[in-house]
């Protein structure tokens, strides 16, 4: 990820701007993938990205079952008459099937998810039966062949492959898993993420504030950012602004991690140190995006670990994380990539906004009472106000060219969800 002069240049005004969509080509073209792998058991595996095809050895279900509560019949017997009446020769239920052979005039009671016994084909819900004894009537004007009966293999056939290779592993993929007797998984190695704050205003939860410093916020957001089953994090805590302690803590993260993040000292302040020490350390790919909030946004490689200085503030450090950090983390653990999910929505209010770079405004997105999605923000916008973050459970993107919306206008937005 060699950077040309241009690029490594930390004047501004010598420095063009990337785009949001360069930086994001160039972070993923740069990233690599972790290639070692472990095998889990299922229930282990929950969360984590799948290394290698999965290949179903049997059909599910193994067995045609029946989909309701009621009487498996032959459908020949329901033909050509307004009703029916047969004889109730045994029952089916889930684990004990029907051992006999049903024949003309005969049915089963029948459950659901039990086999559908030999010789019949169709199951007739019990709300529609009259039954008396071993006799049981029915209208037939609604029965048809293979009515509320599921077919062996419907869901999965032996040699189907039932999930790639990328794809994250939740409740869904591990019942899946389990349905075709998979016991354990080979999986992504969990990528190793270390990362700290800059800065000598910042102090620790828990203890009291001195004189002109701030609680370190960003921490805990990016620890909660990073919290998912994939990721093994190392929080080496708060660094002071001193060129000597910002080298060592970049040289110790970067012994321990496949990606190293920072929080602050990556603008051009005189104690911003950690952008000079990349230079230095490691390499800058970049270190300034045309975006709202987070333009001062560093990244590069750190030996063989991949880098991303964050910005201080505490929404700008979120805000990139989504659009950057994120994308990287997938491509790292072996995610499938998937272009970000945007919606359509009617905006509620008017967005104030100057050409020339894109923003991301904080919103609450709604559904009104005509069903159609409408969005409208969380109030004042500035990067330091971390409560909108709160309140907001999406992100409104605004291109670079655009120069505010008016009321009623659609716009693109990013639901929170999309960062799962």
């Amino acid at each position: 990820m060699s950077p040309s002069a241009t690029d490594c240049c930390l004047n501004p005004a010598e420095k063009p701007l990337l785009s949001v969509a360069q930086g994001k080509a160039r972070i993923l073209q740069a990233v690599h993938t972790v290639t070692a792998r472990e095998q889990l058991h299922l229930r282990a595996a929950l969360g984590r990205i799948l290394a290698a095809p999965v290949v179903s050895a049997i059909n599910v279900p193994c067995f045609d079952n029946s989909a309701m509560d009621g009487y498996a019949v032959r459908s020949q017997d329901c033909a050509g008459t307004m009703k029916v009446d047969l004889s109730v020769v045994g029952s089916s239920f889930a684990g004990a099937p029907f051992a006999g052979e049903v024949t003309a005039g005969q049915c089963v009671r029948i459950m659901t998810g039990a086999v559908v016994p030999n010789g019949t084909d169709t199951v007739i819900m019990q709300e529609y039966a009259n039954r008396v004894d071993d006799r049981v009537t029915f209208e037939t004007k609604n029965i048809a062949a293979g009515q509320h009966v599921r077919y062996t293999g419907e869901d999965t056939r032996s040699g189907d492959t039932v999930l790639e290779p990328g794809k994250k592993l939740g409740a869904a993929e591990i019942g899946l898993l389990a349905s075709v007797g998979i016991a354990e998984v080979s999986v992504s190695r969990r990528l190793r993420v270390a990362f700290f704050s800059t800065g000598d205003e910042l102090t620790g939860v828990g203890t009291p504030l001195g004189a002109g410093q701030i609680y370190d916020s960003n921490r805990y957001a990016l620890h909660g950012m990073l919290a998912k089953a994939a990721i093994e994090c190392y929080d080496l805590g708060v660094i002071p602004d001193k060129r000597d302690a910002v080298r060592s803590a970049l040289q110790q993260a970067a012994e321990v991690a496949d990606l190293v993040l920072t929080s602050g000292g990556v603008s051009v302040g005189e104690a911003d140190y950690i952008t000079e020490t990349l230079g230095e350390l490691g390499e800058i790919n970049f270190w300034r995006i045309a975006m709202k909030p987070g333009k001062p946004l560093a990244f590069g490689q750190l030996d063989s670990a991949a880098f991303f200085g964050l910005p201080g503030n505490p929404v700008s450090a979120m805000v990139t994380f989504y659009q950057f950090v994120l994308p990287a983390i997938r491509k790292m653990t072996g995610e499938t990539l998937h272009n970000p999910l945007l919606v359509q929505a009617r905006c509620a209010v008017e967005l104030k906004k100057a050409p020339g770079r894109m923003e991301f405004q904080r919103g609450i997105l709604h559904t009104e009472k005509d069903g159609v999605l409408s969005v409208s923000t969380t109030g004042m916008q500035g990067s330091h106000l971390l409560g909108s973050m709160s309140q907001a459970n999406c992100l409104i993107h605004l291109p670079a060219e655009s120069a505010g919306v008016q009321a009623g206008e659609q716009v693109s937005v990013q639901p929170f969800l999309d960062f799962d």
